[in-house]
């Protein structure tokens, strides 16, 4: 079953927390503290596998989860790193943060791209060791792994889509041009799913054609099949239209081909803009005026045209040959960028809860809220730093810290980050 839509949760590794532990050893006095950090939680990775064409694997399978980082132990031991958990999925698959929309990453390429970071492990008490707190019996927790519900949608890579009406041949084209093996019958919708085939021009050069499930008049709204698979042409380089000059239907050629291009305009501009070659099929059933009609009205809108009978391949060798000449004009498949994060706005954040604990004059901040800031605040960054401030200010964190009895030079520790309070 072709599937190219899913929804999946993934949550990455939680870190192993920080361990108390201080040294015991036979003649060794007030060994001191000892505990080693905890392992950093295991990231979700999505991996691109060639044998995969379809998102059916998760149609049952829908929550994925890295392994959590083992605690740290003593004799500053620190604790085993978690697994990462690889989710492969079909070249061309787009994911999506489901919540924001924001696109997460394109699995166009061969790298493996982390998309959700495990968290780091917490210290043991050996990092809070100082000449006035000798004996800290207290570490950090780990922190949280990343977790997000995402949007799988696959986008098919093909360097030229077939597009047009249902039964005008399209199915035909592919299956005589390439080893595709297509459903075919003189029936509309034969083909339900995207069918890819690759097309060899000469020895050592070929490209691969993708022929989309017929679109019709109202596909860009939800009629018919087109709209579930218009996202498939998004990533084509050329098109080629096939229309059935012959009118065999009843319907008027040109009227079809306007229909289409209506429909590729309103699901994107950009398709509309994509070069196009026209393929007039089913030539022995028009007569001649038809034939020249249509010709004539193609070349005069700036249309390459090429008629043919693809039932007996007559007419496709300078179709496919026009193909190739194009496309060595034309830049590679498509490959979409991913969005960065954009973090809130510090002013206008309002008040969040925070959990503020005290151990041996370290006040301890945490609130899951925070990990999303923190994402994105660099030490390096004096801007980035003014913006953390901000946002403390914003959402009530220094008013919790002094609620708490924190005093000008307390030391304030906000997961990763460890700074002094200044009043």
């Amino acid at each position: 079953m072709f599937i190219d839509k899913a929804i999946v949760q993934i949550k990455a590794g939680d870190g192993g927390d920080g361990a108390v532990a201080f040294h015991r050893e036979k003649f060794v006095a007030s060994g001191g503290p000892d505990g080693g950090d905890g392992g950093r939680g295991g990231n979700v990775v999505f991996a691109v596998d060639t044998g995969m064409n379809t998102l059916s694997d998760f149609r049952y399978k829908r929550k994925f989860a890295a392994q959590n980082g083992a605690p740290g132990g003593g004799l500053r031991c620190n604790g085993k790193a978690g697994e990462d958990c690889v989710i492969r999925v079909p070249r061309g698959t787009l994911v999506y943060d489901d919540e924001t929309g924001r696109l997460l990453a394109d699995m166009s390429g061969d790298q493996p791209v982390v998309l959700a970071k495990g968290g780091r492990g917490g210290w043991g008490n050996v990092h809070f060791a100082t000449p006035t707190r000798q004996t800290p019996r207290f570490a950090k927790p780990g922190i949280p792994g990343e977790r997000y519900t995402v949007r799988l949608e696959l986008k098919l890579l093909a360097d030229v889509g077939l597009v047009g009406f249902p039964n005008v041949g399209k199915s035909t084209l592919i299956s005589v041009v390439s080893e595709a093996k297509p459903q075919i019958a003189n029936y509309h919708f034969t083909t339900r799913t995207p069918v890819l085939g690759v097309v060899r021009v000469d020895e050592g050069a070929s490209f691969v054609m993708a022929d989309i499930p017929g679109i019709i008049e109202g596909a860009s709204d939800g009629v018919g099949l087109g709209h579930e698979f218009l996202r498939h042409v998004e990533r084509c380089r050329l098109l080629v239209h096939v229309v059935d000059v012959s009118g065999s239907e009843g319907r008027d050629p040109i009227a079809d081909f306007d229909a289409i291009l209506h429909e590729l305009r309103t699901f994107s501009e950009r398709l509309a803009e994509l070069p196009m070659l026209v393929a007039g099929n089913k030539c022995d059933l028009a007569t001649d005026e038809q034939q020249q009609a249509f010709a004539d009205e193609m070349r005069r809108r700036g249309y390459d045209y090429f008629p043919m009978m693809a039932a007996i391949a007559h007419g496709t060798d300078p179709l496919i040959k026009a193909c190739a000449a194009k496309l060595a004009t034309l830049p590679p498949i498509r490959e979409f960028e991913p969005e960065a994060a954009t973090l809130p706005d510090a002013d206008t954040m309002g008040k969040r809860t925070v959990t503020v604990t005290r151990h041996d004059g370290v006040f301890f901040v945490e609130g899951e809220w925070l990990l999303t800031v923190l994402r994105g605040v660099r030490t390096d960054d004096y801007e980035s730093l003014q913006y953390f401030e901000r946002v403390l200010s914003a959402t009530g964190v220094i008013d919790a810290l002094r609620d708490a009895g924190v005093a000008e030079g307390d030391t304030v520790s906000i997961y990763n980050y460890e700074f002094e309070f200044i009043n």
